[in-house]
């Protein structure tokens, strides 16, 4: 038979097990998905603030304070449910991310390899990843480079792009519209790249829509 091992949001502390060192690992894994996000550690105070709050608190070990997740990039972990291990020594936070979860700007700190959707063959992740590293790297002679760094020019590919796609969708030209709505969706995706916004993102608000 399972066994619910769901912490009771009142009372739930006290159940669970932080060892000599005071601390407890935390996975943390997207509720819908199924995908682990990450793994980091908590004190009782953390477990206490999430539980409180409903928003995911970690305990830095490297700078020895509690923190937030998210407190400074805004990618924050909602919590859903918190459930004990078998051994009341581990937890898994079931979470609802509000962004990128790792701070390379990945869904996940495992790599994208581990997206169920969004795998390293998909063109989508590979797109996704080069536009995150244009962003970052910024070669020269880049034209996502050039996009990124200039508003106009990026608005100006967004309308052009808009008024292709339906124009060949008019004359119901098949192999014109493949080309044209490939297109848009660079120029789209390199738009709300410019605003930190990443295809998991937009992932996570199709998942909703389609709930």
């Amino acid at each position: 038979m399972t066994t619910d091992r769901r912490i009771n949001l009142v009372h739930g502390a006290e159940e669970i097990d932080f060892g000599k060192s005071g601390l407890v690992p935390v996975v943390a894994q997207d509720s819908k998905s199924g995908v682990v996000l990450m793994v980091a550690w908590a004190n009782r105070e953390a477990i206490e603030k999430t539980m409180e709050t409903r928003d995911v608190h970690f305990w830095c070990r490297s700078r020895g304070e509690l923190w937030r997740k998210g407190e400074t990039s805004g990618n924050t972990l909602s919590l859903v449910s918190l459930h004990l291990d078998c051994d009341g020594d581990a937890l898994l936070a079931r979470v609802r991310p509000s962004g990128p979860s790792c701070h390379t700007g990945e869904a996940t700190c495992f790599g994208a390899g581990t997206m169920p959707e969004w795998g390293e063959s998909d063109a989508f992740a590979r797109l996704d990843r080069m536009l995150l590293s244009r962003a970052v790297e910024r070669p020269s002679g880049s034209y996502t480079v050039r996009l990124l760094e200039d508003e106009n020019l990026r608005l100006e590919k967004l309308g052009e792009g808009t008024a292709e796609l339906v124009a060949v969708l008019a004359k119901k030209d098949s192999a014109r519209s493949v080309e044209e709505g490939a297109d848009l969706l660079y120029h789209t995706l390199v738009a709300l790249r410019a605003q930190g916004i990443g295809i998991e993102q937009l992932r996570a608000a199709l998942e909703d829509r389609a709930g």
